[in-house]
């Protein structure tokens, strides 16, 4: 059975050392960095699978190492904070973060959560005997590459928008709710999650729409949810 590789990224060494155990006891291999220079410079030698990424930190603070690992890597990036509000959780989305968690935390819960990751990171695989491609108007979606052209300009997007727009592609002119879609892409119940959605979605326009405010692929149903047609 392959054992996965978990990035653990905090300035506080108990944090650390504590989390390392957790996963240690799930049979998950743990690299720890105390800043995100440091990260990065694991990021360039090891193959990881799952990063849990502070955000109070010296040298290279969480934010800034989130939004430079998105520039080449779609790695799940699991964002840890003491700062509960939501602005801060919009913020670590908007850099490219997967998901977020509050601490003090719940070790099951951490656990759970970066669980819940590896499943959609590494069940990507299964689609390796489908070459076929989706298309929708100028989108295209290959799911042998795991990737996205727009009028054949690839689009690089993060895992999780990734899973987003093959859930949406697949599925064209199906109108899904923010509750589907959450538990569908993320794997686990809904619990008052529609920023995070929100923000993925607005993200996703961003990168795929020639205007995000007039969307031509990517559209809201208003007291429903969100589709995908031409």
């Amino acid at each position: 059975m392959k054992k996965y590789n978990v990035l653990v990224v905090d300035d506080d060494k108990e944090i650390r050392d504590a989390i390392e155990i957790y996963l240690k006891n799930e049979n998950l291999k743990v690299y720890k960095a105390k800043d995100g220079i440091d990260a990065l410079e694991v990021l360039n030698e090891k193959d990881i699978h799952v990063i849990l990424m502070d955000i109070m930190m010296p040298r290279m603070d969480g934010m800034k190492a989130t939004f430079k690992i998105r520039e080449d890597k779609n790695i799940p990036i699991i964002i840890l904070s003491a700062k509960s509000e939501d602005t801060d959780k919009i913020l670590g989305l908007n850099m490219g973060a997967d998901d977020y968690i509050t601490k003090p935390f719940n070790p099951l819960e951490l656990v759970a959560r970066v669980k819940s990751q590896l499943r959609r990171y590494t069940s990507l695989g299964n689609y390796n005997k489908n070459n076929d491609e989706i298309k929708v108007g100028g989108l295209t979606l290959n799911k042998k590459t795991k990737t996205i052209f727009v009028d054949n300009e690839e689009v690089r997007l993060t895992f999780t928008e990734y899973k987003i727009m093959e859930l949406l592609m697949e599925n064209k002119g199906r109108v899904f709710s923010i509750e589907e879609i959450y538990e569908k892409v993320w794997n686990e119940p809904y619990y008052n999650c529609e920023n995070t959605v929100s923000v993925h979605i607005r993200r996703i326009r961003e990168k795929i729409e020639v205007n995000p405010k007039n969307p031509e692929y990517l559209k809201v149903v208003w007291g429903i949810g969100y589709k995908v047609e031409k």
